[in-house]
């Protein structure tokens, strides 16, 4: 069954907070076999976002915070970075590096619309890695977001493109195609909040071991999983299995990284 128009608005607008509740135990465990991965992505997105220690950071959707402990280990910011996340869960993986990380139990909708107050008048840099498809306005959000930026701040929204190669079942990968939101569609947003924009995509290799990838298949690593009954889960993995036989799965983690910069010149109202 492939989600029409009327289900995809239902599925985005569910509250994801139970699903990230339940695997905030697994979910570093998901990604703990590929250091690899978390370090060329944490790698990617200081890079892109042109990161520097003495930069007002703030990671949208942190989850456990993977990138932001891996890139406030390198960076060492002169300033708390942001962690946000509306899953306490997910946040309370974070550790206990208070110096570095600032927890914020909030949704990007909260900080956009100013219902959560920020300990910066500004920020000078954000992203959202993998969650503006859980964002029911992304127009409306979006321009809140930039509207945070001090003059020259950039936003970054790392997402996957409309189509994917990951070896998910036939139905899971239709049903993420009728969800995922498209990228340029994102990049008009934020041209439209007045961000300077550019859309780009990068690329990295993974190769997992078979039965550590249907573990991670069986826990819905993926949110478009969740919206799959046990039974259909365990029928798919079925399906995985049959079409890789063999004991490592390998496939092309490709991302769309959408940037806007604030014009220099131009003053927000949190700008004093």
């Amino acid at each position: 069954m492939l989600v029409n128009g009327g289900d995809r608005e239902a599925l985005v607008g569910r509250d994801m907070r139970d699903h990230y509740q339940r695997l905030a135990g697994a979910y570093d465990d998901n990604w703990a076999y590929s250091p690899a991965f978390v370090g060329w992505m944490s790698g990617q997105i200081a890079e892109a976002l042109s990161l520097t220690a003495d930069d007002r950071i703030a990671d949208i959707g942190c989850g456990t915070g993977l990138f932001a402990k891996r890139i406030a280990s390198t960076l060492r910011p002169r300033h708390r970075m942001l962690c946000v996340d509306p899953a306490p869960a997910m946040l309370a993986q974070l550790g206990d590096d208070a110096e570095r990380l600032l927890p914020l139990v909030a949704s990007a909708e909260d900080i956009a619309e100013r219902k959560v107050s920020l300990p910066y008048d500004a920020l000078d840099a954000m992203w959202l890695k993998e969650s503006v498809h859980h964002v029911k306005d992304p127009a409306r959000t979006l321009t809140g977001l930039a509207e945070l930026l001090a003059p020259g701040g950039r936003l970054l929204v790392a997402m996957l493109p409309t189509t994917i190669e990951y070896p998910l079942f036939a139905e899971a990968l239709r049903r993420y195609e009728a969800l995922q939101p498209d990228p340029a569609r994102i990049a008009e947003h934020l041209a439209d909040a007045g961000l300077r924009t550019t859309l780009g995509h990068v690329e990295h290799e993974l190769r997992l071991d078979t039965e550590r990838y249907l573990a991670m298949v069986r826990a819905r690593y993926m949110s478009v999983l969740s919206t799959f009954s046990d039974a259909e889960i365990e029928a798919g993995i079925a399906e995985i299995r049959a079409r890789h036989p063999g004991r490592e799965v390998v496939f092309p983690d490709r991302f769309a990284f959408v940037l806007g910069v604030r014009d220099a010149s131009v003053t927000g109202e949190g700008e004093s």
